[in-house]
């Protein structure tokens, strides 16, 4: 008989296992998110630095016109990007709550992921448009 009252005391145990089990894809989502946000970072550096020797000619260039578009997209990218890992660390936040409080928070979780994936396929296309312009700079010189 006492052998049959221990699942349920191992029951929050165990759900705190499962949310962390579900937890675990989500993060390895931030990982990758904080190396996409480090290729923007560098990029938006390069063109920065591009742009300013450009402007330290004293010229109005199309070179410099293209690359004050690059840096719209890539801040924009990296604000998508960066919701995305809000989003994503909310999901796992919420996943949390939800086996603490004995919850069924599934639809704000399924909401907040479906956000952050739509937030990085911005973020990505984003990106995608910069590398075309940044391949029609290169185009032009050659």
């Amino acid at each position: 008989m006492a052998l049959a009252a221990a699942p349920e005391l191992a029951s929050p145990v165990l759900d705190l296992a499962k949310a962390i089990q579900l937890s675990v894809a989500p993060v390895f989502l931030l990982t990758a998110i904080s190396g996409l946000l480090g290729v923007i970072s560098v990029r938006l550096t390069r063109v920065i630095e591009r742009a300013l020797v450009l402007q330290g000619d004293g010229s109005e260039s199309t070179d410099l016109r293209l690359l004050r578009r690059r840096m719209t997209l890539l801040t924009r990218a990296s604000a998508s990007v960066t919701i995305t890992g809000v989003l994503v660390a909310a999901v796992v936040a919420v996943t949390f709550l939800g086996v603490i409080a004995v919850v069924d928070l599934t639809p704000i979780v399924v909401s907040c992921f479906v956000l952050a994936m739509l937030s990085l396929m911005g973020g990505l296309l984003l990106l995608l448009l910069d590398t075309r312009l940044s391949s029609r700079l290169i185009l032009q010189r050659f």
